[in-house]
């Protein structure tokens, strides 16, 4: 007989193991809509389950509290069970021994605070307010509720033109999402409890690839009224488009010399081809819409100006003011900002790092565009600094792969503290004191904190800044609008700037540096809400045929993912990194579709959206 013999899983463990898996992709899948009170209750479940049972808060209180909470679904519960689940999940939270229990009932606090209102609604109605308008969960998560089943339905039956009609309804610079759009819609999409997310992304940009010239739809007829758009990035022409399709006559004052604001200046070609950007502002320009470039407010015409000249005006200003550091040395010569190189390399001034090494501060993704286009300058080194964990980057998970496989080095848990330059002045190094993970903070990540360990020095020829961008808000706040302590725009949801009558706001002057798809959906509220300011309702729509599902199984299938040129051959130039999909991969991958719009959603119940 043995005495010892090796650990293999039992058949039992194996089993729990894949319904580990499956359970990660059900949460993983988890659409907006779900009811809140039953997704507590199945994350109450699922801690008790897991306790060691050996404190009375967790033992008996997560049982307690999971009865309860039975009790509001079940249709037993009074507004009395309410405030008894509130009392006995504070208690836990002040009980508890580990944070097992605690974090589980302080899940529970926040619910009551957050969605009190569905708790009520449970005891009182018997039923739930978030399943009585399930969304279809990609369109939901579409900042501009773009309707995506029905485009990769006509992706996938080969109706490019007609998918790009139809995205235009929401979102009328298509080519732009299908090239850099961080695609939100693909967070949640169903098919993930099967297998993968849908390539939503790579579908849209088979769409625009292969549609040709797709015209617009006609103008309304002219109202008379003018609007002035101040800033010609993504949200400015965004509302420009909409307003322009219901008959208002448009100018856009734009800052620089060209269009295209972030998606020109902060976005480098090898993700988005400038000859794709130009012709999606001119496809927008073509509806009449006029154009002043090389205009700044507060410098060469004032906001109080406009306002006499305008009905209306709409500021979408960005986020183009570089962010500093605040260590010594930062004014150093070659010491730049992120916002400096790009909108270089926006204007087709490309700096000369030939052979240099190249520091890149910050963490995001800016700052992998920078540091992948310091690589196609030439650097002979170049290394990006973030003061967190590599996992904690802000930057999306692709975009840190994709500036490692090209070269670059991720030196993490490391925070800037000094720039080194020499007696003319020149940058020469960047100092770096070691940290070390601490407590999570505010923002859900570990906070670094200083290591016992000494400072590094990393040599540099050049030195970029790519922490955040800022708001430029001189001659605005002259003008009265009214300014966050941040140093941001303040308007309320519908776009309308606070006490200005006919002023309106959007994009990331308001909510901060962000997305440009949140960007172009600020745009197009902003320009529904001044069409009704100005005493219209006109309605936008499309008249596209979705084609009608196919009833199958659809069994388990990979995802088909975008391609890119290889890391050794696209690292040399600014040429498009993607590759796209193959007509084959986009037809599979649209037949991946569930088709949430038909079965099991009620958003397009009685038809679909075709207007707004």
């Amino acid at each position: 007989m043995s005495r010892l013999d090796i650990k293999t899983p039992s058949r039992a463990q194996t089993v729990v193991e894949g319904l580990y898996r499956d359970v990660e992709r059900r949460i993983a899948a988890s659409p907006p809509g779900l009811c809140p009170v039953e997704m507590s209750l199945s994350f109450l479940q699922l801690c008790h389950a897991q306790t060691c049972g050996k404190c009375v808060p967790c033992r008996i209180g997560l049982g307690q509290l999971t009865k309860l909470i039975s009790q509001v679904l079940d249709g037993t519960a009074n507004m009395d069970t309410v405030r008894i689940i509130e009392k006995t999940a504070r208690s836990i939270v002040d009980t508890a021994d580990c944070a097992i229990g605690r974090d589980a009932a302080r899940l529970v606090v926040d619910g009551l605070e957050g969605f009190r209102d569905d708790y009520e609604e449970h005891v009182q109605h018997h039923r739930c307010l978030a399943s009585l308008q399930n969304p279809v969960p990609c369109v939901a998560l579409c900042p501009a509720g773009v309707d995506i089943p029905g485009y990769m339905a006509l992706v996938g039956v080969g109706r490019y033109a007609d998918a790009v009609r139809l995205i235009r309804k929401d979102n009328p610079m298509p080519t732009a999402c299908a090239y850099i759009c961080e695609h939100p819609c693909e967070a949640r999409c169903r098919r993930n409890m099967i297998d993968d997310p849908i390539n939503i992304r790579g579908l849209k940009r088979y769409a625009v690839d292969h549609a040709g010239v797709v015209p617009n739809p006609p103008c309304a007829p002219a109202t008379g009224k003018t609007v002035a758009i101040v800033g010609g990035g993504p949200s400015g022409l965004s509302c420009a488009y909409y307003l322009a399709l219901m008959g208002h006559k448009v100018t856009i004052f734009e800052e620089c010399s060209k269009l295209g604001g972030m998606l020109r200046y902060g976005i480098p070609s090898y993700r988005f081809p400038r000859e794709k950007l130009d012709a999606e502002i001119d496809s927008i320009l073509s509806l009449g819409i006029e154009v002043r470039t090389n205009v700044r407010i507060g410098r060469d015409i004032w906001l109080e100006e406009l306002e006499k000249q305008f009905d209306c005006i709409y500021i979408a200003i960005g986020a183009h003011q570089d962010k500093k550091t605040g260590i010594p040395g930062e004014d150093s010569r070659n010491v730049m900002s992120a916002v400096e190189m790009l909108k270089a390399i926006g204007d087709d001034v490309m700096p000369d790092f030939t052979g240099k090494q190249v520091v890149v501060i910050g963490g995001g993704n800016v700052a992998m565009d920078v540091t992948r286009s310091s690589i196609r300058l030439g650097a002979g080194k170049v290394t990006c600094v973030y003061r967190r964990r590599l996992e904690d980057m802000t930057a999306l998970p692709d975009e840190v792969a994709g500036a490692t496989a090209e070269g670059a080095e991720m030196m993490t848990l490391a925070a800037p503290v000094r720039i080194e330059a020499d007696e003319d002045g020149v940058a020469r190094a960047l100092w770096v004191q070691p940290q070390i993970i601490g407590d999570v903070d505010g923002s859900g990540r570990p906070k670094p904190n200083k290591a016992a360990l000494d400072q590094v020095r990393i040599p540099a020829d050049i030195i970029v800044v790519a922490i955040g961008q800022g708001i430029e808000i001189q001659g605005f706040d002259q003008a009265g609008v009214p300014i966050t302590r941040g140093g941001r725009l303040v308007a309320a949801l519908s776009g309308q700037v606070n006490d200005m009558d006919n002023i309106f706001a959007g994009g990331d002057c308001v909510t901060g540096p962000a997305t440009a798809i949140r960007a172009i959906a600020a745009g197009k509220v902003a320009a529904a809400n001044i069409d009704e300011h100005l005493g219209f309702h006109h309605e936008i729509r499309v008249d596209v045929d979705i084609p009608a599902p196919r009833l199958n199984n659809r069994p388990p299938h990979g995802r088909i993912n975008t391609t890119e040129r290889q890391a050794c051959e696209r690292k040399c130039d600014f040429e498009d990194i993607e590759c796209g999909l193959t007509e084959e991969g986009a037809v599979t991958e649209a037949s991946r579709c569930l088709r949430c719009d038909h079965f099991g959603y009620g958003i397009f119940r009685g038809g679909r959206d075709i207007k707004w």
